[in-house]
């Protein structure tokens, strides 16, 4: 079995959770262009994007591992997210052309840039691991919070009949279901608005929903 320095395993998948190391940039590629097949690969991390993130922060990012095979990941920046002018893309965080991470070691949010679940290892509650391992990040950085721009792959099927921010309030009020944003709402985080040409996809019109957690142990907030 591949050696690595698990910081925990799953208590449901199982998965073995590591901070990521940049000899796994490669694999980390693969895993998000399979997870993502139809993003643009812009708004997709490279081995040299996930080489930068290993060495700048790599206490706010995580690979899971089923035995010797990596099956996930979650990973992250730091950054002082702007709530007066809080529409933006992943672009304005995260260099195009991956020279540069986008971490801040002095953010105040913790920003979550991607997520991603080999397709065998889903419905398995990896997710729900990786937010965990996010906000213990926040509670022990001292950290505002999780901010980040969530896909919203349920609006495809309603764009035609109402704004993105009109079907992000449906989904926040539980009347309609988002596999991806009613996750996220289960899990303690607050859908705010859309994002438009947050990232291309034209199933959805390249819109995503702005989502933040607030971490509960600090009284200051966005």
């Amino acid at each position: 079995m591949r050696e690595i320095e698990a910081v925990s395993v799953g208590e449901r998948s199982g998965l073995r959770y590591a901070r990521i190391l940049p000899e796994w940039a490669a694999e980390l590629e693969a895993l998000e262009l399979a997870s993502h097949p139809t993003a643009d690969r812009a708004d997709l991390y490279d081995a040299q994007g996930f080489s930068q993130l290993a060495q700048d922060f790599p206490e706010g990012c995580f690979a899971g591992f089923d035995g010797d095979e990596l099956v996930a990941m979650g990973v992250g920046i730091c950054c002082d997210f702007d709530w007066e002018n809080p529409i933006h893309t992943i672009a304005d965080l995260v260099p195009e052309d991956h020279s540069a991470s986008g971490h801040d070691p002095d953010g105040r949010w913790y920003y979550g840039t991607s997520i991603a679940t080999r397709l065998s290892h889903r419905r398995k509650g990896i997710g729900a691991e990786l937010y965990v391992l996010r906000k213990q990040v926040c509670i022990d950085l001292g950290l505002d919070g999780i901010v980040a721009g969530g896909v919203i792959p349920g609006y495809a099927e309603h764009k035609e009949n109402m704004s993105a921010d009109e079907y992000i309030a449906e989904v926040r009020e539980g009347r309609l279901y988002d596999r991806t944003l009613s996750f996220q709402i289960e899990n303690g985080f607050e859908a705010v608005c859309g994002l438009p040409n947050y990232i291309a996809d034209p199933a959805t019109d390249s819109w995503a929903a702005l989502i933040v957690w607030r971490n509960p142990q600090l009284q200051s907030g966005a």
